[in-house]
């Protein structure tokens, strides 16, 4: 099943079930997903975001909250970062299984030995590839630490 059925038919349970913080969140996804299809039909794409893309989406909505209920929490909001918690595991529950430190750190070494990188100058080529293989389940961010560790 595509992830923008699956979040439809999340949509249809949350709404049979009355679950209105899923049920918002959900709405919340697809306006954003809406928003960039709309946009690309602009640039004269029809079919709108592919599957990578909104993943790309998801990873983005979720720092969004994670950086909103560290800033509510330091603030002494505790009500709305727990509010920002649970549509992280709502939005959670879309994305593919996250990696490993260890899994990104095996998989950069991989891709160093694949394309014979030699320096940080390779660095953009090796995070091409991670990008392009693991969209979605591996933070880039950490790959990218791990790969200039093997790198520099």
């Amino acid at each position: 099943m595509s992830l923008r059925n699956e979040l439809t038919e999340a949509m249809k349970t949350a709404m049979r079930s009355k679950d209105t913080i899923r049920l918002s969140t959900i709405r919340l996804v697809q306006a954003a997903i809406k928003d960039r299809d709309i946009a690309a039909r602009t640039k004269d794409n029809c079919q709108g975001c592919d599957e990578d893309q909104i993943l790309a989406i998801l990873s983005k909505m979720l720092k969004q909250r994670e950086e909103s209920a560290n800033i509510y929490e330091e603030a002494g909001r505790l009500d709305l970062a727990e509010r920002e918690r649970e549509e992280v595991e709502i939005i959670t529950g879309f994305m593919p299984k996250q990696m490993s430190q260890q899994e990104i750190e095996v998989e950069a070494k991989k891709v160093v030995e694949e394309l014979q990188a030699a320096g940080l100058k390779d660095m953009g080529k090796c995070m091409g590839v991670l990008k392009s293989k693991f969209a979605g389940s591996m933070d880039f961010g950490k790959a990218g630490a791990a790969l200039k560790a093997i790198l520099g």
